[in-house]
């Protein structure tokens, strides 16, 4: 079993083009033996963004605080604590910070390679 306090986690820049303002914590992944799915922190400053993006797997989405939006085909839908968001395989998306705090998310996803 894992048990550990998600501020023991290194807070890491998202460098990814098209990132504003985005940290992510890795709170659990392979190498700390989950064999299927990982799970990060993110926090995204006011004003900020995640870049614009798809992919093939699927991610599930879990606001722990701040206010903001998620953007897909549909628009944008706003999004606050306890919003739950399903991202579905290559679904275009991005989550926008529209609150004067900090946007904070769990965003699980299966393994990759």
């Amino acid at each position: 079993m894992l048990v550990h306090d998600h501020r023991t986690i290194e807070r890491e820049e998202v460098q990814t083009a098209g990132a504003v303002g985005v940290g992510v914590r890795w709170l659990v992944t392979r190498a700390m033996g989950a064999p299927n799915f990982a799970m990060r922190e993110f926090e995204v400053a006011p004003g900020g963004r995640t870049p614009h993006h798809s992919h093939p797997w699927e991610h599930e989405v879990f606001v722990l605080a701040g206010g903001g939006e998620i953007h897909g085909d549909d628009g944008a839908q706003p999004i606050g604590p306890g919003t739950v968001v399903l991202v579905a395989p290559d679904e275009p998306h991005h989550f926008a910070n529209t609150g004067a705090e900090a946007l904070r998310f769990l965003c699980l996803i299966p393994h990759h390679d």
